[in-house]
């Protein structure tokens, strides 16, 4: 499972203007006297205030002197309910002259804007905030020693609860025990979540050491200001000389004044305060010929205007841009726009820095990402669907670092002109609203994506001004036969988790029973339809059976009948997830008692970071043959292992040592165990997170097991979707006797091609609207399904001789790919690499 990460947005926060950031909690707790003196001549002061619902908390940090401030020293102070100890948090990094420092909760909805964060509370309306260097005060909000009535200071939007404050004037607050009301404290109110000023400079885009007024009549140095037509008439710098060849404007810092034509308009309530401008060209392909005009309080503009503006000239998060001053004047309305510049993928940054800012059309893309389409609209689109280099080639070789490069430059952003976030309804790309009736895949084609070129949060976007045409490329498929007697399959359930995470808020599923029934009918559905004899699960509270015999039970209520039972384990580790084993008792038996391979077995498999392993025997009733299945989840390559076993500089994540040591017990235990080893035919579901090529595999391969996901499905198998890249962290992988009797194994794409707005999650106040109950969207993971026959003799004109078998793929469709394999052999079934 992907952690709910928040991707960086347009007019967010980069590290441009924060030389090194970091946050470390303290945890500590400070006893402070009552008005402590003033820092003196430190200039940094606190511009803005949020205090929004869930996690939403934020400060907002400026530094308005010439110098810039050593964070070195500096802590937050958050005073909770009254008290007059706090909670501290320190700062460190470095604010440049006119810039701001953002610090707030890790798991805000902007988090991706914040220079610094933690994952801790924060504070709620009546806790007292107060930013320290050292012992001295440099800045406050509320009042130490004091929870205001009515849970905050002050009332409607110029309150400390449920709002965003921002400072009306410079001079801080150091006095921490008096009386306090925002409104009367120099700050004004905007309400709840709201955040599109956030990290700009206080008070507005106008320069406050050039202040000038276009339209003050009493300037006689200023004759054809902005706002008389008579200036339409005369010259204008051309855009192209403004935005120059490289990647930085010439001419940053400058005041200009460009003409043109307005080719987009963002100024809509939760647009991006601006508008898009292109005049008629300089002739040079290697210059754009237009700019984006910061225009925040200004009029609104329409496409088709043809106005004149000056500002001055900056580079915004690294995209050229006019912050204009006073108002543009409207020369035309209802003027045609410039033809867009054709675009076709794959193109390089230069390539792309010639169009910044002007009006283009890219003719053909296929959807490859949709992870922040729900959050932020955002769409990755290619050429092609691209796959993830370690799952082709080797890390670190030369075809994979060619082919991560491949990657990028056929990338780019499609995104929905909306720089707020949760938009209700959603964009769909063809321009009308997402729902279910009007939905899309990754893998599917749109035509003719028009908009303008946009840069900005390390990525080229294409911000649209019309609708795409849409073609369903990828359609939803049922799940695939494979054939054989048995089937076993695995499955990623999702956090599938009967404690809800508003009775337990360290609960990884459902936030409530509303969520939690939506869950469950996706899931319930999923494997209804696989109607697998086996199921392998991953991704289940651990929570002694519970979970486990709750999904059983409403499986059989789905089918209609007692089909299914669980291998109960009673608590499997220590982690909040585990892994579990479900099964038809009409068709196999279990042959004694389930057993699990963790660090008291073998201290190379560190359960303290992997998922301990399952393993059963099972009889297949028609034949008399055992097999066995072992499920398996290592650790994730999210989170890091520490020093000893740090990230993998060549692609394979974090813990990559550890998920090696891993595949090397498994590998081990399941040789030497007398019961998984006797039959010869052993079946090991679960995520191993490691792409096919990445060195846990290798590590099994080079054990004698043969990666059977690979065999049947050749190079265009996948069972995940991470960064637009598809590849396989749900393997097959076998060893002689079993895949001998192996039929078939196919992915289903009923999960990972589907965008997440579709599954059961209603966080960030997602309409419930888009939910269907039906497999599709169960979990980010696809399910990976097993055929064979015990005893048999394998896929159809396998005769069972792998001497010189060339291992070619035998395609059966967009599902999954049916092929002949060697014989004598022990399978292995897994997930190896998902986000837990």
């Amino acid at each position: 499972m992907r952690p709910k990460s928040f991707a960086r947005r347009f007019g967010g926060r980069m590290s441009t203007s924060v030389l090194a950031a970091a946050l470390v909690l303290g945890g500590t707790s400070g006893v402070i006297a009552a008005g402590p003196a003033a820092a003196q001549g430190t200039g940094l002061y606190i511009s803005e205030y949020v205090e929004g619902t869930g996690n939403n908390k934020a400060i907002e940090l400026f530094n308005p002197g010439a110098e810039a401030i050593d964070l070195s020293g500096y802590r937050v102070a958050v005073y909770a309910n009254g008290q007059t100890t706090a909670n501290s948090y320190t700062l460190s990094g470095e604010v440049a002259p006119g810039e701001t420092f953002l610090f707030g909760s890790s798991r805000a909805s902007f988090a991706g804007q914040l220079d610094a964060s933690t994952g801790a509370g924060l504070w709620n309306g009546d806790d007292a905030v107060v930013l320290f260097r050292g012992d001295e005060v440099v800045d406050s909000l509320g009042r130490v020693g004091e929870q205001p009535a009515g849970g905050a200071w002050g009332t409607g939007e110029a309150s400390t609860k449920d709002s965003t404050l921002r400072r009306t004037g410079g001079v801080p607050d150091t006095i921490i025990d008096d009386a306090f009301d925002p409104a009367t404290a120099g700050w004004k109110g905007f309400g709840v979540d709201v955040f599109d000023d956030l990290g700009e400079e206080p008070g507005g885009p106008t320069d406050p050491e050039d202040p000038e007024d276009p339209e003050d009549p009493t300037d006689p140095e200023e004759p054809g200001e902005p706002g008389d037509p008579a200036d339409c008439e005369a010259p204008a710098e051309k855009i192209g000389a403004v935005q120059g060849e490289g990647a930085t404007s010439p001419r940053t810092g400058d005041t200009v004044t460009v003409q043109g034509v307005v080719t987009a308009s963002f100024q809509q309530p939760g647009g991006y305060n601006g508008y898009f401008v292109q005049d008629a060209g300089d002739g040079s392909d290697a210059t754009s010929d237009g700019i984006f005009v910061y225009a925040q309080g200004k009029d609104e503009r329409a496409e088709g205007d043809v106005v004149r503006v000056t500002g001055k000239v900056g580079e915004h998060y690294e995209m050229t841009q006019i912050t204009q001053s006073g108002d543009a004047t409207v020369c035309d309305t209802g003027a045609e726009k410039p033809a867009p510049a054709e675009l076709s993928l794959p193109m390089d940054d230069e390539a792309r820095e010639a169009v910044e800012g002007m009006s283009v059309v890219l003719g053909e893309g296929v959807i490859n990402e949709s992870f922040n389409y729900d959050r932020y609209g955002e769409l990755t689109l290619g050429s092609e669907r691209h796959a993830q280099p370690t799952n082709l080639h080797r890390p670190g070789s030369d075809e994979a670092k060619a082919l991560a490069a491949s990657n990028l430059a056929d990338s780019i952003t499609l995104d929905d002109g909306i720089n707020s976030q949760n938009p209700n309804p959603i964009r769909h790309p063809n321009g009308e609203d997402y729902s279910p009736e009007n939905r899309f895949r990754m893998g599917d084609t749109l035509r003719e994506v028009t908009g303008v070129m946009h840069y900005s949060f390390d990525k080229w976007r294409i911000q649209p001004t019309a609708g795409a045409e849409y073609e369903e490329t990828n359609p939803r498929t049922p799940a695939p036969e494979v054939p054989g007697s048995l089937t076993v399959a695995s499955a990623n359930v999702l956090n599938y988790f009967t404690t809800l995470a508003d009775e337990d808020p360290n609960a990884r599923g459902a936030n409530n029973a509303a969520e939690f029934e939506r869950q469950k009918a996706k899931i319930v559905s999923q494997l209804a339809e696989i109607d697998a004899d086996v199921f392998g699960l991953m991704e289940i509270e651990n929570n002694s059976d519970k979970a486990v015999n709750d999904l059983v039970d409403g499986l059989n209520a789905k089918i209609g009948s007692e089909e299914y039972a669980a291998v109960e384990t009673g608590a499997l580790g220590t982690d909040a997830i585990t892994t579990a084993l479900i099964y038809k008792p009409a068709k196999v038996e279990r042959v004694g008692e389930f057993s699990a391979l963790t660090e008291s077995v073998d201290p190379n498999f560190d359960t303290s970071r992997h998922r301990p392993a399952l393993a059963q025997v099972f009889k297949d009733k028609a034949t008399g043959e055992e097999f066995s299945v072992v499920v398996n989840h290592l650790k994730s390559k999210g989170s890091a292992c520490g020093a000893g076993d740090p990230e993998d500089p060549n692609g394979q994540g974090n813990c990559n040592r550890t998920r090696v040591e891993g595949a090397k017990a498994l590998a081990n235990w399941i040789n030497t165990d007398e019961n998984l080893s006797r039959s010869g035919r052993t079946l090991v579901i679960g995520d191993l997170n490691s792409y096919a090529k990445e060195d846990p595999i290798v590590a099994l391969e080079d054990a004698g097991f043969e990666n059977m996901v690979a065999k049947f499905g050749g190079d265009d198998a996948y069972s995940y979707v991470f960064d637009g890249q598809t590849g396989y962290l749900d393997h097959a992988l076998a060893t002689a006797k079993l895949t001998g009797e192996i039929e078939g194994v196919a992915d289903w794409h009923n999960n990972s091609d589907e965008p997440d707005i579709n599954d059961y999650n209603l966080d960030f106040g997602r309409s419930p609207a888009y939910f269907e109950d039906n497999p599709y969207r169960a979990s980010d993971h696809d399910p990976v399904i097993v055929g064979f026959t015990p005893g048999g003799n394998g896929a159809p004109g396998d005769g069972g001789d792998d001497s010189d078998d060339d291992g070619e793929p035998q395609p059966s469709g967009p599902l999954g790919s049916l092929g002949s394999i060697g014989s004598d052999s022990l399978a292995l079934l897994g997930r190896f690499g998902s986000a837990n």
